[in-house]
């Protein structure tokens, strides 16, 4: 498309250009591509308009502040709120590739991953060709690309969802934060299906509060945003957002008013509603039952041919998401990282656990700090041991998270403090009994730490094999 077709977007542009696609990374820019540059936390991206150029950019997007940093000559838009656009403009570019999917939407504290991964894996069964996007990874038909962010920067969505599209994909799958919600990441696509999974307390440090949390989430529900919503709502804040919605379809063990889904069973579960459907998931926890009666219930709604039969088993491989290591000891790697989802993780493992039962945890830095004492606090009183340790302090001190982790736990049980991960994670393994369960929480899939700044190579799952190696030695 030509540059100046965007000034029927409200922007103002200088020159023109044949523009084939958007990159707001300088580094990743390829020939034809517009670059979009905007503030950073501590440089203005359009600085880097030059470097973008010599790449083979062929105009600049930015805000007034950024237009002195464009080259002379070269073609320039200008929005006052590049963040307010940026995903209309890319979307066009790409030829609106989201208009041409049918496509699936999970938000919510916990089980987003999970959740997304089952809805992958029932509409891979149903013969799709799917693109998930999410924190662990995103896949384009089964091919995996890293993932930077649970949901990406507007430019790199939409150039993924033209990617999937030359891929012959049908079916998108996505994680959306609040965060992504909030910053306007996911405009202008228009979801087939949204889903709530829950909302418990975390980031705190990014919205003020548990409200304004909620808030951020719901976005995903408005009209402009899906066509239909899938709640689950035996959560508090679930149940809240049903209400509000006039169309939704409940999900729960609680029966309510309306279209909905009553789930009655454990790993072995039905869906009784409009239809029934006998389902399966080898997945543990209640958590998880619930995390699949969710996924099969959006792609029923999406009414995706082959549904009844795909979601007779639902029981992806999710990397770092309870995933166990060994049986004697159990050692099992989860992604819990707030009060609500160690409790549920812990607890999960404590029925079937004949030995101690032994978590290992920290918390992030530069995160919300008022959860950490909580999280000690549910770590203490469904665990036999705790193995208290960093996790990605980032700029804070380690010692400090660790003593506002503490402060919950002490004198509820034994915690054995050991600031190096890759340490206390071997420590645990090692001290274990054949019956024990240790649960390796915090990080899941995750291979690099950053300790203020500095990045280590650190996947909890590559310790904890080679610890387990070492009890196998003679």
């Amino acid at each position: 498309m030509k540059l100046h077709t965007l000034s029927a977007l409200g922007l103002t542009v200088a020159g023109d250009a044949e523009i084939t696609g958007v990159s707001a990374d300088n580094r990743d820019v390829r020939a034809g591509d517009l670059f979009v540059g905007v503030p950073g936390d501590h440089v203005h991206g359009a600085r880097f308009a030059s470097d973008a150029q010599a790449r083979g950019a062929v105009a600049v997007l930015t805000d007034p502040a950024g237009a002195q940093f464009v080259p002379d000559g070269m073609p320039v838009a200008i929005a006052s709120d590049v963040a307010a656009v940026l995903g209309r403009v890319a979307s066009d570019i790409y030829g609106n590739p989201s208009e041409r999917l049918r496509s699936f939407a999970v938000t919510g504290t916990n089980g987003k991953t999970t959740t997304a991964y089952m809805i992958d894996h029932i509409l891979t069964r149903c013969g799709a060709v799917t693109g998930l996007v999410g924190t662990v990874a995103l896949s384009i038909a089964g091919r995996e690309i890293p993932a930077r962010l649970t949901t990406p920067q507007p430019a790199d969505l939409q150039r993924f969802l033209h990617e999937l599209l030359q891929a012959g994909g049908t079916d998108l799958v996505m994680e959306v934060s609040s965060h992504a919600l909030a910053q306007r990441r996911t405009d202008p696509i228009v979801y087939s299906v949204a889903g709530f999974t829950n909302l418990t307390q975390d980031h705190l440090d990014y919205h003020d509060t548990l409200d304004d949390y909620f808030e951020a989430k719901a976005l995903l529900f408005e009209d402009t945003k899906s066509d239909a919503a899938v709640i689950w709502t035996d959560d508090d804040y679930g149940y809240r957002l049903y209400e509000r919605l006039s169309n939704a379809v409940w999900v729960g063990r609680i029966p309510r008013e309306g279209r909905g889904w009553l789930v009655e069973g454990d790993a072995a579960f039905t869906l009784t509603g409009e239809s029934q459907h006998v389902c399966h998931t080898g997945l543990p926890g209640e958590f998880n039952v619930a995390n699949a009666a969710l996924a099969a219930a959006m792609v029923l709604e999406a009414n995706v041919p082959g549904a009844d039969d795909a979601i007779a088993d639902i029981t992806p491989v999710v990397p770092g998401r309870m995933e166990v290591l060994s049986e004697r000891p159990r050692v099992v790697v989860d992604f819990a990282h707030n009060a609500d989802a160690l409790e549920k993780a812990i607890t999960s493992l404590r029925h079937d656990t004949v030995g101690r039962l032994v978590t290992l945890t920290g918390s992030a830095g530069d995160r919300d700090a008022l959860k950490r004492p909580i999280m000690g606090r549910v770590v203490a009183e469904h665990s036999d041991i705790f193995y208290l340790t960093d996790d990605d302090p980032h700029s804070e001190d380690p010692e400090k998270i660790r003593a506002e982790i503490r402060a919950g736990a002490e004198g509820l049980v034994e915690i054995r403090e050991i600031g190096d991960r890759a340490s206390a994670i071997t420590a645990a393994i090692l001290d274990a009994d054949a019956d024990d369960t240790i649960l390796l929480a915090g990080r899941g899939h995750e291979t690099i730490q950053d300790v203020d700044g500095q990045l280590i190579e650190l996947d909890d799952r590559v310790v904890a094999r080679d610890a387990l190696a070492r009890r196998d030695r003679p």
